[in-house]
């Protein structure tokens, strides 16, 4: 007859309803006669292919010393997907034969699926166990009936756990495994668990049912234990199979695997010609890249024309899909897919979403030398606990946190993990896709968005999709309230991707100013450091002269209070293109500092009236007359350069006779505005010379 036994112990199995997984504490048993007095034995288990779950499986059985016999390695699978009835009869037609040539009467087997189990502790444990229950066949237990939900009614009841049979791990004795498979005669696409259940619901077979409390037992994931169990990752020793399986490229004699990267564009995205510098710059043989891009953006259309215009004949071969083709985002990527699958020389495909961010530039042989079917670099966003993967899924396959996720994204573990969801950028082997992930509708759904629906139907494939943090990759930009009615629109990128704006638009030496002390003196009380890159200077002008409405360098000015400029220039405000909030922020955060440094006890809230980009040419305005500005300090930037752009320019400060004449570009003069630094802009004699100036605390 039957009870409940606990035995979650030894082994844990896969919660997930949907794999049929046996994650339960209490356990069914099939009683006979006769005490228990044999040693443990014998695992069987089934496996066709071996998958990451498989070597899981043997990892946790070699390091436990069990001894496994597997069934069915190199036969097709006709046993049906785990995921729709019926299916599983292969595994009774092959156990029953396996158990033909087992004749010891005291021999206990136990029968598991090796994809979704792992072993906690070792044989002696489970042997305990099995015998402490007193009866000859235990079968793990679920919550849900699976797969004729109409034969609920003649389960017995229990008080607590787990009340429905489950097929996918029993232990009992060889001649009682025997007895219980000897009637089968089903096809292999016939249910196992249907087949079992039916044994145990025979009124005649069972004579009493109890239950034995084990509330206080955790229910886990195994793929979360997976990571863990036995011994992968500890505080002590970090990941002790990160190196296992490696693919090494160094040295490598011959050539380097062929690999498609699929490059998709669904929204306007900022920095996407920063992308594709990335891209360019990836540490990978570009003759053995071929590149698929999707882009749905017009606004993008130039960035991608730009870049497969100068870099297009590098690689092995380009395939582009752009706007007026009018593909959907879920076809591109099956097309994308479909690129690698059908090339017999593709070995990967990189897929990446525009808007991240790839500072690594060994990313592709890194997530190639690892060696797994589905790998992703953990990406973050800068300031918060956002990744590009789930630690876990809440019960309705949403986004959940799992109790490693913090120290996982903060780096305090470090190593591979198994992982329910992943974005944004992943690398597939080939082979996966042409096997377990060659259907067509990888991405459709009818309840799951795109992605969630990918990530579950790959994770119901068996495929297992591993993050890695072992070295620091990259991050994901903010795509939210980015705008594309300017012409270099990552200029106004200053708050929703600031880490990303300073590194596009802040000097490379800027950090020294501060730390170093890289200043200049020139004159006195005129202090002269780097801000600006030179992509910086060469937007901002093409910004301005893109809105084309350059004041005409008259004393009457309606866009200042009061209508009436003493010192003109020919000139565009930053408040006409709507950079008054950025510009305020960019005086705070890189020029305050200074300030404050080198003129002690001042502070500045870095307010100002008025900042804008001048244009002085021979024929417009050439020069600018001696004046005071009407401000505490003032900032001019030069940006562009003297001796290329333009001959001649500079500013002199008249009470001390001390001329700059050859400014860089993307430096800033720093100077005090009333009283002491009167000061005139020297002639342009040749081309056009372009300087912002903001008049600061005036």
């Amino acid at each position: 007859f039957f009870f409940w036994l606990i035995f979650q112990l030894c082994l844990e199995f896969l919660s997930d309803p949907q794999q049929r997984a046996a994650d339960v504490l209490l356990q069914h048993v099939h009683r006979g006669a006769g005490a228990v007095t044999n040693t443990f034995t014998l695992v069987l288990t089934v496996a066709s292919q071996e998958t990451d779950g498989f070597r899981r499986f043997l990892r946790s059985a070699k390091h436990f010393n069990y001894t496994i016999k597997v069934l069915g390695g190199g036969e097709t699978w006709e046993g049906g997907d785990y995921i729709s009835p019926p299916g599983g009869g292969q595994k009774v037609r092959l156990l029953k034969s396996a158990l033909e040539d087992i004749q010891e009467e005291n021999k206990v087997i136990l029968f598991v699926d090796s994809y979704d189990v792992i072993f906690s502790s070792g044989p002696k444990e489970l042997l305990k166990k099995f015998q402490q229950a007193k009866h000859r066949v235990v079968f793990s237990a679920e919550t849900l009936i699976w797969p004729d939900r109409h034969l609920e009614d003649k389960h017995p009841h229990v008080r607590e756990g787990k009340r429905f049979l489950g097929a996918g791990g029993f232990i009992g004795y060889a001649p009682n495994l025997k007895k219980m498979v000897s009637d089968w005669s089903g096809a292999d696409s016939d249910s196992d668990q249907l087949y079992f259940t039916k044994i145990y619901i025979n009124p005649e077979k069972r004579v009493s049912v109890r239950n034995v409390n084990a509330n206080h037992f955790l229910i886990l994931q195994i793929n979360y234990l997976g990571n863990y169990i036995p011994n992968l990752w500890t505080f002590e020793t970090g990941c002790t199979i990160c190196n296992e399986n490696l693919r090494p490229l160094s040295g490598l004699q011959s050539e380097y695997p062929v690999v498609v990267i699929g490059i998709f564009i669904q929204q306007p995205t900022p920095f996407v010609t920063v992308f594709f510098e990335r891209l360019l710059n990836l540490k990978y043989p570009k003759n053995r890249i071929q590149l698929f891009i999707y882009n749905q953006e017009s606004h993008h259309e130039p960035h991608v024309r730009t870049f497969l215009e100068y870099h297009e004949s590098e690689y092995q071969g380009v395939k582009l899909i752009g706007p007026e083709e009018d593909i959907d985002p879920v076809t591109s990527r099956n097309i994308g897919f479909e690129m690698c699958r059908d090339n017999i020389d593709c070995e990967y495909f990189f897929s990446i979403d525009v808007d991240v961010v790839l500072k690594n530039e060994d990313t592709l042989r890194i997530l190639i030398e690892l060696n797994k079917p589905f790998i992703a670099p953990m990406m973050t966003k800068p300031g918060r606990l956002w990744t590009n993967f789930w630690g876990a899924l809440s019960a309705d396959g949403y986004y959940a946190r799992s109790e490693d996720y913090v120290d996982i994204v903060q780096g305090h573990r470090v190593g591979l993990w198994n992982v329910p969801y992943v974005s944004h950028i992943f690398l597939i082997k080939a082979d996966a896709l042409r096997t377990d992930l060659k259907d067509p509708d990888l991405f459709e759904s009818a309840t799951l968005d795109p992605d969630m629906a990918f990530c579950s139907k790959v994770r119901n494939k068996g495929v297992f999709m591993f993050v890695t943090n072992m070295h620091t990759y990259g991050r994901v930009l903010s795509t939210e309230n980015y705008q594309t009615n300017h012409l270099h629109n990552d200029l106004w990128q200053m708050f929703e991707n600031p880490v990303e704006w300073e590194e596009r638009y802040i000097h490379e030496n800027y950090s020294k100013v501060l730390k170093d002390a890289f200043i200049e003196t020139p004159c006195p009380d005129v202090y002269w450091f780097p801000v600006f890159t030179d992509v910086a200077c060469k937007h901002l002008i093409e910004e301005m002269e893109h809105f084309g409405q350059w004041s005409g360098g008259g004393n009457v000015d309606n866009r200042i209070q009061g209508g009436y400029e003493n010192v003109p220039t020919i000139d565009i405000h930053m408040n006409q293109i709507g950079y008054e909030k950025e510009w305020h922020k960019f005086l705070l955060d890189y020029v305050a500092p200074v300030t404050e440094q080198m003129y002690p006890g001042y502070y500045t809230r870095a307010q100002f009236d008025l900042a804008f980009v001048v244009r002085y040419k021979p024929d417009e305005q050439p020069a600018l007359r001696p004046h005071h500005d009407a401000s505490t300090f003032t900032i001019n930037i030069a940006l562009n350069q003297v001796g290329i752009d333009y001959q001649g320019g500079g500013c002199r400060f008249l009470r001390y006779n001390c001329s700059i004449k050859a400014p860089r570009r993307g430096w800033a003069l720093m100077h005090p505005g009333r009283l002491t630094h009167y000061h005139e802009g020297l002639p342009t004699v040749e081309g056009v010379r372009y300087i912002v100036v903001s008049f600061v605390d005036p």
